[in-house]
């Protein structure tokens, strides 16, 4: 039997009010079981990033509800339930690359010898060793991306929902990127979504869903 790991019932999404709203998502319906390997796919602006929001329990549904059947409630979400990759890297500039990484196991209460262990052993899977200690300000734009990516996986979560996680690499680099993402979910078992407009990557997810006008259409 799947364990399902998050579920999204008619949710929609909208922002503004009255005539000014805007239905970023609409009416979406779907589950995310373990083991899940998933592409969302779709034109910029067809809600894909709102609505790994919504699953992730970054933003609340405008209606409809989302629930983690395997956690009761949404409130122990993250870090270590769910690990999520933004499309701009969003690190702290005071921290270091290490410390940057670190971070979703400090919040869990590891301590901070063990948490920088996990974060060095993590930035080496990406090829980012020798950048470990230097300020995040300091990374170039695809540097600053893999630290993301080693960010939402230190944890080793359950759930992975990247949005468009190699929108700053090339070609090669994108391809290599994927295949450590989808190794470090396959050694904990976790689902993986990835928002992306890559059909490189695409090809590589089993399940591919699309979003059209805020509109989902799930599929094998």
């Amino acid at each position: 039997m799947r364990e399902i790991l998050v579920e999204a019932r008619a949710v929609a999404r909208e922002y503004g009010q009255g005539a000014a709203a805007v239905a970023a998502v609409t009416n979406a319906s779907c589950t995310i079981a373990l083991g899940d390997r998933i592409a969302l796919v779709g034109p910029s602006g067809s809600g894909k990033s709102t609505l790994l929001y919504l699953l992730a329990g970054l933003e609340p549904p405008s209606s409809g509800a989302i629930v983690w059947p395997s956690l009761g409630s949404g409130e122990r979400l993250m870090p270590t339930f769910a690990g999520f990759v933004f499309q701009l890297p969003n690190l702290l500039p005071p921290l270091t690359a290490a410390e940057n990484v670190a971070v979703p196991l400090l919040i869990a209460g590891v301590p901070p010898q063990r948490a920088r262990e996990a974060a060095l052993l993590m930035l080496e899977r990406f090829d980012l060793r020798d950048v470990a200690d230097r300020n995040a300000e300091d990374l170039s734009g695809g540097q600053a991306e893999r630290v993301g990516l080693a960010r939402a996986l230190v944890s080793e979560p359950s759930l992975v929902l990247a949005d468009e996680p190699t929108g700053q690499l090339d070609g090669t680099t994108a391809a290599r990127v994927i295949d450590r993402l989808l190794a470090a979910a396959e050694q904990s078992g976790a689902a993986v979504i990835v928002a992306t407009h890559d059909e490189r990557i695409a090809s590589r997810m089993p399940m591919r869903w699309t979003m059209n006008h805020g509109v989902l259409e799930t599929s094998s």
